[in-house]
């Protein structure tokens, strides 16, 4: 029995051939698609851990018209962007899942050459998906979901409003410490966290900020006078996190220190340069702020098994 993410369990009854119980796979344990599953039930919606018996049996996503255009796509190398399967009610542009594929390929430090092959797709038809306005089938945004340790609402922008961390918990969940380098390895170079300040007026606020990590400090942009600005000269605490909401796993990185405003023209220059965005919130925001962690933990969580 192989299975991939998307497919439906059905497990019947020997003796009538009545369907007894359905759900969606989707979790897989092993890379060739063998048992056992994490399986959505559609009685329940619970998601539980399956090693199917000889009464169950797989339906696959990918059949029919779907996969015959999804493969001639792939074998032929051509761009085009037909897709047999119903974009979701208020689906966002096209474009914007390309994307959300290469960003998610990139913070996983994946080529796109790598991805295409994990996928099982031509490399010259994720190129055509990543940079131009497409429309991928249902059964290419499984593989690439998958490919990417993501899920398809992910890449569609479903939840976008939500927060994360709406999932079930695992079944049997394993909460570890990280170490300090297994932390600045996590905290990477760039991206979005919260910082915990003290504001003016004396009660506590947490602010997420686009952040960068040069030389082993924190670094943030703000405006003078803002609430991320009352971190100066103070003792501070910084958090960043991910959540697979699929897989109900995520880890999270505390770093606390001293934050400071960096001062230093030729270091502000070198900062403003090297920047890989620029702050999401836009407006003016010249005041670079350096956090120089003295304390740096995280935790991950993991099914007990890993």
């Amino acid at each position: 029995m192989r299975a991939h993410l998307g497919d439906q369990l059905v497990i019947e009854s020997p003796t009538t051939g009545a369907a007894r119980r359905d759900g969606e796979i989707v979790g897989l344990h092993h890379e060739d698609g063998t048992p056992p599953y994490d399986v959505r039930w559609s009685d329940t919606d619970e998601v539980t851990l399956v090693f199917p018996g000889p009464d169950a049996h797989i339906h696959h996503l990918e059949h029919g018209q779907a996969e015959a255009t999804s493969d001639s796509h792939e074998d032929t190398g051509e761009a085009a962007a037909a897709s047999t399967a119903a974009p979701p009610s208020g689906a966002t542009n096209p474009g914007d899942i390309g994307r959300r594929v290469a960003a998610e390929r990139r913070r996983h430090g994946i080529s796109r050459e790598e991805a295409a092959h994990r996928a099982r797709m031509s490399p010259d038809y994720l190129t055509y998906l990543e940079e131009r306005p497409a429309d991928p089938t249902l059964a290419a945004l499984i593989r690439l979901a998958d490919a990417l340790g993501t899920t398809v609402a992910a890449l569609r922008g479903g939840g976008v409003d939500l927060p994360p961390g709406q999932g079930y918990a695992l079944l049997h969940p394993q909460l570890r410490d990280l170490s300090p380098e297994e932390c600045r390895t996590l905290l990477s170079t760039h991206g979005v966290g919260r910082v915990a300040v003290s504001a003016s007026d004396g009660h506590p606020a947490v602010v997420p900020v686009n952040y960068e990590v040069i030389d082993d400090a924190i670094v943030f942009r703000t405006a003078p006078g803002s609430v991320t600005a009352a971190a100066a000269d103070k003792e501070v605490a910084f958090e960043v996190d991910h959540v697979d909401d699929a897989l109900s796993q995520g880890w999270s990185v505390l770093a606390v220190g001293p934050a400071s405003v960096v001062t230093d023209p030729d270091t502000v220059r070198r900062l403003t340069q090297h920047a890989h965005t620029t702050p999401w919130a836009g407006g003016k925001r010249e005041m670079w702020v350096a956090i120089r962690p003295t304390s740096l933990t995280g935790r991950r969580i993991t099914p007990a098994d890993q």
